[in-house]
């Protein structure tokens, strides 16, 4: 848990220290240079800073181990912050569509190709910071991270549109193309929708995961594949699982032979337990009850 802990925070702060580092260049190159797509990526990326500092006041929480207030341990708190990211870039979403509309009514002015600069280093910086964030994210189990992962995700395509758009300007005003000239506020908006929708696949995961929905079919599949490998199962009455966090919790009712004794079947339980631990290293408890088996009932 330590170690994990290291990581998580090491990859929070290079997000944060980064995102500053990059919102303080696309705000003022934005400003500076008339281009409301860059300023408003350097918005999102403001955002970025503040869930990246929520990731790194939190991953202590969700490393904690079980308590006996907390018997099932801390690691919704991951998935609180995964929601509260979502919420952020939501509104962040609505403010930029907001600023594009009224750029609409407001005269033109092109952007300058310091701005295309600033948006093309920008998409370059999250390309690498996601790759990383991702691959931790995918080692570690985290949501937390996997939140930071997506935000660098949601730059990749912001910065994109942000440089499409300020380039289409330009390119608008040299070759006196009317209908160009919008192109920044244009992108702006596809900028917001982009965020919008990662906000909405953050948000509907998280209520996901809070509201305890079963994990993913094909996992659970798996799960009674190795169960049924023990002649000693005779039915596996139910098996739930549930994310919580970072690792996931197993429910099980079985159904054995009914003159077992009490040991041979918590031994059973004791291997079952291990074998699907040692399938899937996500599960951190599976909870077994076992019903008596009648070969004249079955």
């Amino acid at each position: 848990m330590a170690q994990r802990e290291l990581i998580a925070k090491k990859v929070a702060w290079i997000s944060v220290i980064s995102n500053m580092i990059l919102t303080f260049g696309k705000v003022v190159i934005g400003w500076l240079g008339n281009s409301d797509a860059v300023f408003a990526d350097g918005i999102h990326s403001a955002a970025d800073v503040f869930a990246s500092i929520i990731v790194l006041l939190v991953i202590k929480i969700a490393n904690k181990p079980a308590d006996q207030e907390h018997p099932y341990g801390h690691g919704k708190a991951e998935i609180i912050v995964s929601g509260i990211v979502g919420i952020i870039l939501l509104g962040v979403s609505i403010y930029l569509v907001y600023e594009a509309i009224v750029g609409f009514f407001h005269p033109i002015t092109t952007p300058s190709i310091m701005a295309l600069g600033v948006a093309t280093i920008s998409y370059a910086a999250k390309v690498i910071l996601y790759r990383y964030s991702m691959k931790v994210a995918n080692e570690q189990k985290s949501k937390a991270i996997e939140a930071i992962a997506f935000d660098h995700k949601a730059d990749i395509v912001a910065s994109i549109a942000a440089a499409l758009g300020v380039l289409l300007s330009i390119i608008g005003e040299k070759l006196q193309i009317g209908f160009l000239l919008y192109g920044d506020k244009v992108a702006t908006i596809l900028v917001a929708y982009l965020i919008l929708k990662m906000a909405k696949d953050m948000l509907r995961e998280a209520f996901d995961i809070l509201l305890e929905r079963n994990i993913d079919l094909d996992i659970l599949d798996n799960y009674r594949q190795i169960i049924s490998t023990f002649s000693e199962v005779k039915r596996i009455d139910r098996l739930r699982a549930r994310e919580h966090g970072h690792y996931v919790l197993v429910d099980l009712r079985i159904s054995i032979a009914y003159d077992k004794t009490i040991k041979e079947g918590h031994d059973l339980s004791r291997e079952i337990k291990k074998k699907l631990m040692s399938n899937h290293d996500n599960i951190e408890e599976v909870l077994i009850h076992l019903n008596p088996y009648f070969e004249e009932n079955g």
